[in-house]
């Protein structure tokens, strides 16, 4: 099928181009910079002109092909509310597009959007977060309502040596600051997956994907907070300091919302409804060869 992908030029979308055209489909990816058209086409797609508040350009991605993956978001975290209403509109203009043509429709969310404390969150938990990014998962439910086959993929943190989701950030804070924090006694813990997993997690959710479906991406359940600060500490060769919860916001800044959370998830029910298995090194591996700790 030709699918329009958003988020194409992305560290998700990048990966998810070569496992939709190793299994025979065409990709019409969202660019918006001539530069981003370039990585494009040497990727082997098509490109389509445009970005996430352009909802016309959405409209006519979603009109040419057979079915849309959607894993572009505006990453600016210093904004959060304002970007995850942004996916939202995006979301439900791709929606209102694909009405009533049983084309399938996949939207990113994340796990943390569905938390139960004391268990791992499961593909039947319905979201419950106060964060903003529920937004994303809220419009996909109601367009789910209305007809539309479309399903939710759930990223926790994607990881390979280049990047590692929020971890990227923690890493940030740590050069600035000079240490590598944990909050309280760091035992909270992290879901994480490979980038080449979530790849290929989102392709079989586009082929056999049901409408209305949560999908929970997760290769590693929950990492503890303290052993990811520690494989940072190691790598940038800085110590491993604990932070109360008092001092986590003036330390982490925006970061501290998530830091001191304890969101571990699970993928038994992903794994046995679309018969993904996981493969890919876990996240600490990464982080112990990630290439830019160096620099």
């Amino acid at each position: 099928m030709r699918v329009f992908l958003t988020g194409a030029t992305g560290f998700i979308g990048t990966a998810v181009i070569p496992e939709l055209l190793g299994a025979g489909h065409q990709v019409l990816g969202l660019a918006r910079s001539d530069a981003g058209a370039n990585t494009l086409i040497a990727a082997g797609a098509e490109v389509h002109r445009g970005d996430l508040e352009d909802l016309e350009s959405l409209r006519n991605g979603a009109a040419m092909s057979d079915g849309v993956i959607h894993c572009g978001f505006v990453h600016d975290f210093s904004r959060f509310v304002e970007v995850c209403e942004i996916d939202r509109r995006a979301i439900e203009v791709l929606g209102a597009t694909l009405a009533g043509s049983n084309r399938p429709f996949v939207v990113t969310s994340g796990t943390a959007t569905a938390h139960t404390p004391g268990r791992l969150t499961t593909e039947d938990d319905a979201p419950n977060s106060p964060l903003p990014r529920v937004a994303s998962e809220e419009a996909a439910l109601s367009l789910a309502a209305q007809g539309v086959r479309v399903s939710v993929m759930r990223l926790p943190q994607v990881h390979d040596p280049l990047k590692q989701g929020l971890v990227t950030y923690l890493i940030a804070v740590a050069r600035e600051k000079g240490v590598s924090a944990y909050v309280g006694d760091g035992l909270n813990r992290w879901p994480a997956v490979h980038r080449l997993d979530a790849a290929k997690l989102y392709r079989l959710a586009l082929e056999k994907g049901s409408a209305g479906a949560r999908y929970n991406a997760v290769g590693e359940e929950g990492i503890p907070l303290r052993e990811i600060a520690e494989a940072i500490g190691r790598g940038l060769k800085l110590p491993v300091v604990a932070k109360s919860p008092e001092e986590a916001a003036e330390h982490f800044g925006w970061l501290a919302m998530f830091v001191g959370a304890d969101i571990p998830a699970s993928s038994a029910l992903t794994q046995e409804r679309l018969g993904w298995h996981p493969t890919g090194v876990g996240l600490i591996s990464d982080l112990d060869q990630a290439r830019y700790i160096e620099s």
